[in-house]
């Protein structure tokens, strides 16, 4: 069972520190105050739904993810996680269209340097995918 409000707490701290926001300025973005920050990030209280949204929103993750995944990049990844998902942080798009795949991720799929990666997406969002081999597409009904 995921402990919720230990995983808010940790990620609350984690990314206010990646996004290098003082509690206060935090707070001033959600509308609380710094020691409401400070309550969450110690794990005395949790924030409602709605401010869990809104948190999620400034650190541009899902609510899902915000709440039930740990996002700490220096954290290995579960070996097998029991929802079969993984968070393994943000990444950010280079001026040449780069991505670099953090290495708990890499470590996952085996991802090493020269393997192929397929891209592919909808209107819900894009995921890689690596492949051995060339893929076989079917489209139509």
């Amino acid at each position: 069972m995921i402990n919720m409000k230990n995983m808010i707490s940790q990620n609350i701290r984690f990314l206010r520190n990646k996004l290098e926001l003082s509690q206060e300025e935090l707070a001033e973005k959600i509308g609380v105050s710094r020691q409401s920050i400070a309550k969450w990030e110690n794990g005395d209280t949790l924030p409602d739904i709605e401010k869990c949204y809104e948190l999620a929103m400034v650190f541009q993750v899902s609510l899902d993810a915000f709440a039930t995944c740990p996002i700490n990049e220096t954290e290995e990844p579960e070996e097998n996680p029991t929802n079969g998902r993984y968070v393994f942080g943000m990444v950010k798009v280079g001026e040449r269209g780069q991505v670099v795949i953090p290495k708990g991720a890499r470590k996952v799929y085996n991802i090493q340097a020269g393997d192929k990666l397929l891209v592919v997406g909808d209107s819900r969002g894009m995921a890689f995918a690596k492949i051995d081999t060339s893929p076989i597409f079917t489209f139509g009904g």
